[in-house]
């Protein structure tokens, strides 16, 4: 089923000249374009080609939204690099984000991709999201950092130290046959690192050497001044686990694996012992702890059975599900279904973590939870640092355009509002409007002997929904029978003939699920059951089809349903041809309505020996 969403993201609405001045592309011509991180937070995936080559920066994943019912992932459409299958093919990944290598699996399952070249936490989880689905021996991956280089046919790449809410995440510098382009992965300047400093030196000199096009992380676009250091939330987080004298609980993004070596060291500092609850959670600190990133001893932790053997005060519990999620070990905590832990009054609980937009309400829920607990809930605000984000502010990113100095820029990963906030902030520093494009997913453009233009030509970018591990993709359509099921139910029509002598054997039965309460509703059923017995009885006075059949049941009952209930459930016609089929179906029947006489006669006898 490949029925995909089209995003709605707009297309290339920069400066007039940048709208409709659009050109054809040339053999010589250099190629970039996004299919994914354009419009849109996550999924980001974006893709340089000349000739025979295209170089792909990051293979991420978007989370569904609520509508999206029953969809695990959010892909890009992979179709282009699938029909260009002859082109080679090299994936570059700039840090280990979800939105920025989940998608790999996926990538690999639908298209050869001869090397993949990552840092080296980026490659851990790489190999064991690859080893989970017994797909390590399908790619080569290399491991890179600063002073690594990748040279293929017509690109070569070095790379520079960013700071991230992840350990080694790179940015890149690409040069192509048509000039240089600076993707900056997502960044963040801060002044007093925890980890790796970002190599202002080595941005400074790539602006002086010449750049023709930045792409530059968006998401913080709406946001002034500078971000505050994760130091600051390093010692918020230290006084309050110096200052609270029961058990600490601490939720925070397993990806944010600095955040999560901060809680760690200051809760050894503490005198406390720590124990990881959720899945992701334990992965990264068991990665971080192998690559030295998190440097704590196997000594400071303790295991399940060992959390009721500590006094209150010598115990920190560093958790998932600060974003609410039902599943997640912290939702667990708050609804008192956690297998080993149990909420007692004086547990202080700590949101390292500002809800996502979309999850305010999940997140104020499981807070409301804790306090019925009468646990002490701490949340980022105005007065406490508990927080802080992994991307540039405006400011921030007004320091990134000075420092590479480039012709032409191209804000990426962000909604269109971000790109377009971000592209205004580029015009404040100097770079003309007309240099500026503002592009969606599948939009073309082509740098042609140091300049940049936008190409007539458009890829087919659309969204993949994965339900699952397959990525055929989910319909449109599929996704609008589970919207119209959650809304308004189903109802099937069990209906019995024999087509040898062409009529119906008995009145059709009629089966409700989340459309209307049975009990309350026989009197609408029976009428619909007649309406339907009616309808068939006159479509099979001549000659007909299954297919008629169906028809006629959906286009007799959808419209009596709306019209009684002002509701459309899902019509399921089920015909049985056979005598045998409708005897049972019969019997059915007369076994639930002697069910139902024999319950009601028992209440009767019940009231009348009360009165």
């Amino acid at each position: 089923m490949n029925n995909h969403h089209r995003t709605n993201a707009p297309r290339n609405q920069g400066n007039s000249k940048n709208t409709y001045n659009r050109i054809d592309h040339r053999r010589s011509d250099t190629l970039v374009y996004a299919l994914g991180g354009l419009g849109e937070v996550g999924k980001n995936m974006y893709c340089f080609e000349h000739e025979d080559e295209i170089l792909i920066v990051d293979s991420g994943v978007r989370f569904p939204e609520e509508n999206l019912l029953g969809v695990d992932y959010v892909i890009p459409d992979y179709a282009y690099l699938v029909k260009n299958k002859a082109k080679k093919k090299v994936l570059i990944i700039t840090h280990g984000h979800e939105d920025h290598i989940g998608g790999i699996p996926f990538l690999l399952k639908t298209v050869s991709i001869s090397d993949i070249y990552a840092p080296r936490f980026a490659v851990s989880l790489i190999n064991k999201k690859l080893e989970e689905r017994k797909m390590l021996r399908s790619v080569q991956i290399h491991e890179i950092n600063a002073n690594s280089s990748v040279t293929m046919e017509h690109f070569t790449c070095g790379f520079f130290n960013t700071v991230h809410s992840i350990p080694d995440s790179l940015g890149i510098l690409i040069n192509t046959p048509n000039g240089r382009v600076v993707h900056t992965g997502d960044f963040k300047f801060d002044l007093t690192p925890v980890g790796t400093n970002a190599d202002y030196q080595v941005m400074a000199y790539i602006g002086q050497i010449g750049v023709t096009m930045l792409m530059s992380d968006s998401t913080n676009s709406g946001v002034e001044d500078f971000s505050i250091s994760e130091r600051k939330v390093a010692n918020e987080i230290f006084e309050i686990m110096r200052k609270t004298k029961g058990r600490l609980i601490v939720a925070t993004f397993a990806s944010n694996v600095h955040r999560v070596a901060q809680i760690l060291e200051a809760a050894v500092k503490c005198g406390r012992k720590v124990i990881i609850f959720g899945r992701s959670m334990e992965n990264v600190v068991t990665i971080g702890r192998k690559l030295g990133t998190i440097k704590v001893g196997a000594q400071h932790f303790i295991t399940p059975e060992q959390l009721n053997t500590l006094p209150a005060n010598k115990v920190c519990i560093v958790c998932t599900g600060s974003q609410g999620e039902p599943l997640a070990a912290l939702s667990r905590i708050a609804n008192g279904t956690h297998r080993y832990i149990k909420l007692i009054p004086g547990d202080t609980v700590v949101f390292s973590s500002s809800p996502i937009p979309g999850n305010g309400a999940s997140v104020n829920q499981v807070v409301n939870k804790l306090f019925r607990f009468g646990a002490h809930v701490l949340t980022k605000s105005v007065l406490t640092n508990l927080h802080t984000t992994g991307h540039a502010s405006q400011e921030e990113q007004k320091l990134m355009l000075q420092l590479i100095k480039p012709k032409y820029f191209m804000p990426i990963h962000g909604e269109y509002k971000m790109l377009k906030q971000h592209g205004a902030t580029a015009m404040e520093t100097g770079i003309p409007e007309e240099n500026i494009f503002m592009c969606a997913n599948g939009d073309v453009l082509i740098m042609r002997n140091g300049k940049v233009f936008p190409s007539s030509y458009r890829i087919q970018a659309d969204d993949i929904y994965v339900d699952g591990n397959d990525i055929s993709g989910v319909s449109t359509a599929v996704l609008k029978d589970r919207k119209i099921l959650a809304d308004n139910g189903l109802v099937a029509v069990i209906a019995a003939i024999d087509s040898s002598e062409n009529r119906i054997l008995a009145r059709p039965m009629i089966v409700s699920r989340g459309f209307v309460f049975i009990k309350d509703s026989q009197g609408l059923l029976k009428e619909a059951e007649n309406i339907v017995y009616h309808a068939l009885k006159e479509k099979m006075a001549q000659r007909t089809t299954f297919s008629e059949l169906k028809n006629t049941i959906r286009s007799t009952l959808e419209p009596f349903l709306y019209h009684k209930t002002h509701r459309n459930p899902i019509v399921i016609p089920v015909i049985l041809n056979s005598k045998k089929a409708m005897e049972q179906m019969l019997a059915n029947r007369n076994a639930k309505i002697a069910s139902t006489t024999k319950t009601e006669n028992r209440k009767k006898t019940t009231n009348t020996k009360s009165s």
